[in-house]
């Protein structure tokens, strides 16, 4: 398993005091589910693991996600949803959220990135980017 590590720091209101910021730290595990997919039939089943943590001050709820996925040929996929595995979790300061979820590609090497909606315990929206990260079979990338 592949872990990436992406801190996110954004203003979450304008209004907040200069050193108030919301902190949403991703990491994120990948990992080829090879008893999943079909080499043959150009099935490539990817999990990852997502920990998303609130290095902020403010409580902030995950509202919804958005996930664009790409494979080698170009071929674009976007994936919009409440929540994430059926949660809307609420992250209190310092405290953490993690999921496993999955994706299927026809190649095998693609990339993933999106962001995460999120509203702050003022109501404030705003998003948790999540930069782009790489999908691929063992021994394909060096």
């Amino acid at each position: 398993m592949l872990d990436l590590v992406i801190l996110n720091k954004m203003m979450c209101n304008a209004k907040m005091e200069k050193n108030s910021k919301c902190q949403i730290k991703i990491v994120v595990g990948v990992s080829y589910v090879a008893e999943q997919s079909d080499e043959a039939d150009n099935r490539f089943v990817f999990a990852y693991t997502i920990t998303i943590t609130n290095e902020g001050e403010a409580p902030a709820k995950l509202i919804s996600r958005h996930w664009i996925i790409t494979d080698a040929n170009q071929y674009v996929q976007e994936v919009r949803g409440q929540g994430v595995v059926g949660e809307q979790p609420t992250l209190q300061s310092g405290q953490s959220f993690e999921y496993t979820s999955g994706t299927v590609l026809a190649t095998q090497v693609g990339t993933m990135s999106g962001s995460y909606q999120m509203v702050a315990e003022d109501g404030t929206q705003f998003d948790a980017p999540i930069p782009q990260f790489v999908l691929s079979i063992p021994r394909t990338l060096h």
